[in-house]
């Protein structure tokens, strides 16, 4: 089954990474053994991880329930829906982006990166994929940084964000990971209002939109992950206006409607993308009038 150019195959959703869309959905691992990531189960309440991803085969086993499968069979469960209703989720939410390569985690003894040195942003390849994102050199420069890491006893090369604990959120086109200590990354001015980030992309996205204006009277905060927004709520309720730029799939939607129930100061800005998963997405495809409208509407 596929849903036309667009869609996403029964094939293509299998092979998407487990981990990384139960990150999206809100859920980090308690625990990593080898190729194996344990969670508190998301199909049920428990207290003790039984709920299991073998990164290796990309697969889950929940031994609470004593099911398993692949992501198509997890998201049936999840979502209480037939298979082709949760591909036209997918669809909606990945169809821009293309499946991550797995790396080789036979031999670890932990899913642990090392970085090893970090420098001024100068490979072609990373240099690309800001140009595709549509995100201009100067501003990756002044956030980011090109990191040389060790995983699994081979050394990779990518995007290194920097986290208040000093860890880096690493990305390159075809791998998405995090050096620990995992954190969030704040640029705190002493303004009145804060901008909410689920990832390091939208937030550059966005300085990428008022790059001839500059929101210098703006706070900010990257999540690096949805599962740090309630660590994050101090900084954020700090500020008179919080804006939330977060995803238009089902985590980070969840999440914004649970910060407007909290207090009328927490605004959601994702319908000025409403059409799009999320901010890069709407920058990626939109024109010049669109980007200057949108300024217009961000101010």
């Amino acid at each position: 089954m596929n849903f036309g150019k667009q869609g996403l195959s029964i094939a293509e959703a299998k092979e998407m990474d487990m981990v990384d869309y139960l990150s999206k959905l809100g859920y980090e691992p308690a625990k990593i053994r080898n190729a194996d990531h344990w969670y508190l189960s998301p199909l049920r309440d428990e207290h003790t991880p039984s709920f299991k991803v073998n990164r290796k085969i990309n697969r889950w086993y929940d031994h609470g329930l004593g099911k398993g499968g692949n992501l198509v069979d997890f998201g049936i469960l999840y979502h209480n829906c037939s298979v082709g209703e949760f591909l036209q989720k997918m669809t909606a939410g990945f169809s821009f982006h293309k499946p991550i390569i797995h790396l080789p985690f036979e031999h670890e003894s932990e899913y642990k990166i090392t970085i090893l040195q970090d420098f001024c942003i100068s490979s072609f390849a990373l240099l690309k994929y800001f140009e595709q994102r549509k995100i201009p050199h100067d501003i990756a420069e002044q956030f980011c940084r090109e990191v040389r890491y060790n995983l699994n006893d081979k050394i990779y090369y990518g995007i290194g964000f920097k986290n208040d604990a000093g860890g880096y959120e690493i990305r390159n086109p075809y791998f998405k990971a995090s050096s620990s200590p995992k954190d969030v990354t704040t640029f705190n001015h002493r303004g009145n209002e804060v901008a909410v980030f689920e990832g390091f992309t939208d937030f550059l996205s966005f300085m990428a939109i008022h790059q001839k204006q500059p929101k210098t009277d703006t706070d900010f905060i990257i999540l690096n992950s949805v599962s740090f927004f309630e660590k994050a709520r101090p900084f954020m309720e700090q500020h008179e206006a919080v804006r939330l730029y977060l995803d238009r799939d089902i985590a980070g939607q969840n999440f914004s409607r649970y910060a407007l129930s909290l207090s009328n100061k927490y605004k959601d800005e994702s319908r000025l993308y409403k059409s799009h998963k999320d901010l890069n997405e709407w920058l990626m495809k939109s024109g010049d009038n669109q980007k200057k409208h949108l300024r217009q509407r961000l101010r």
